[in-house]
């Protein structure tokens, strides 16, 4: 049972994932192909490109896996078909030559103190600091901007980041790309909440508790 319970700890490093027991899948066979080839746009401004990037990392053939990893610093991934919603940012941030991971730690080198300490740190670590939801969330605030938080999709536009709360205490991220709900009235995402890299409409699947706009 105590080794239940340390494993149970040890896989919540990177903070967005469900409990097994109440995962369900995220999208059918046929949405899973939608998925694979969806509508990119001429891209002028940085939103436009992150959306785009966004886009071409859809795979729902990732597996969830939100073990600590050791990686390289910087530009440092875990292994490709692997990963967690965080991993869906940093990927995509890196398409457009921006490392998250270099980024997140040289402000927490420097800020430590403004950081969270949920995981009881007293220094950085590069191999996990910016898959973090939590971090992030500090570092758009301080480097980007921070975005009102409402149930309007109309205030979430192309290229934001959204952060949610799973049932009251598992954080997720999520980018916000130009394709609209079959309705036309909400943005799709590109997140992963265990069933793979995928295209979504979920902008009010759980509750919002973060907005944010970050680019060079």
């Amino acid at each position: 049972m105590k080794f239940i319970l340390l494993l149970a700890l040890f896989i919540n490093l990177s903070g967005c994932q469900e409990k097994k027991e109440t995962l369900k899948p995220i999208v059918s066979v046929k949405e899973k192909k939608k998925n694979s080839t969806p509508e990119l746009i001429q891209a002028k401004t940085f939103a436009e490109k992150l959306s785009n990037a966004a886009i071409s990392i859809i795979d729902p053939e990732v597996i969830y896996t939100p073990t600590y990893v050791g990686i390289k610093y910087p530009n440092g991934d875990v292994p490709k078909k692997t990963g967690v919603c965080t991993d869906v940012v940093i990927r995509t941030y890196r398409k457009l030559n921006i490392d998250l991971q270099k980024e997140v730690h040289e402000d927490m080198k420097s800020n430590f103190s403004k950081y969270p300490k949920t995981w009881g740190l007293k220094s950085t670590d590069k191999n996990i600091d910016h898959r973090r939801v939590p971090n992030l969330e500090v570092f758009f605030e301080r480097k980007g901007e921070k975005l009102i938080v409402s149930q309007n999709p109309n205030d979430y536009k192309t290229g934001h980041l959204v952060t949610w709360m799973i049932g009251n205490k598992l954080p997720h991220i999520g980018i916000i790309t130009h394709l609209k709900s079959k309705d036309g009235k909400r943005p799709m995402i590109v997140h992963n909440v265990g069933g793979g890299q995928v295209l979504q409409d979920c902008l009010f699947n759980y509750s919002i508790v973060g907005h944010f706009r970050y680019g060079k």
